[in-house]
């Protein structure tokens, strides 16, 4: 499966970096590709790495004032113009969707999946892991957006909240049959 997961290229402490490790050795060890915003800094450095150094294959999409901070020896890199072509080729290029955590691009790319997920434009599964509650508050957002009737489908039609990084990659696998 090729994997597209939205993350932060910040540099974080291990609250956030041992479980995406963590999910980036199993995404590996299940020979699933990553697809990622391509940098070699950060957390996206982190799980490049993981997914890497388990047997994964790594499809990076940068953006031409990041491509300094690409990742060489990735198996595919793209450079995109710019954010909005990135995105596109981000899901173009990926079965499934996983939001881990991130700063205002990283909410940007995930509101963008859910409203073409929303309008039926994808069908591709999309999780949400929600390392040490960071997405807490967005989760209970997105459980008053449905409540109140700003939702046209069930949220549990447009993403899957997962806590753990075995949960959040069984549910893809389950979701594409491989389980």
């Amino acid at each position: 499966m090729r994997i597209c997961v939205f993350l932060s290229a910040a540099d974080l402490d291990a609250r956030y970096t041992r479980p995406a490790r963590e999910f980036a050795e199993l995404l590996g060890k299940g020979s699933h590709t990553l697809v990622w915003g391509g940098s070699d800094v950060g957390l996206m450095k982190v799980v490049a790495d993981g997914v890497q150094e388990a047997g994964g294959r790594l499809c990076g999409v940068s953006v031409d004032f990041l491509a300094a901070k690409a990742r060489a020896g990735a198996d595919e890199m793209v450079v995109a113009r710019d954010l909005a072509e990135r995105k596109r080729l981000l899901l173009e290029k990926s079965d499934a969707v996983v939001i881990m955590v991130g700063g205002t691009g990283t909410l940007d790319e995930a509101t963008e999946i859910l409203e073409l997920k929303k309008h039926g434009h994808t069908d591709k599964p999309v999780v949400l892991l929600n390392t040490a509650g960071f997405y807490d508050g967005l989760k209970e957002q997105f459980r008053r957006m449905e409540d109140e009737g700003f939702l046209p489908r069930p949220l549990t039609d447009l993403v899957f909240f997962a806590e753990e990084p075995v949960g959040a990659l069984a549910y893809l696998e389950e979701s594409q049959g491989i389980a």
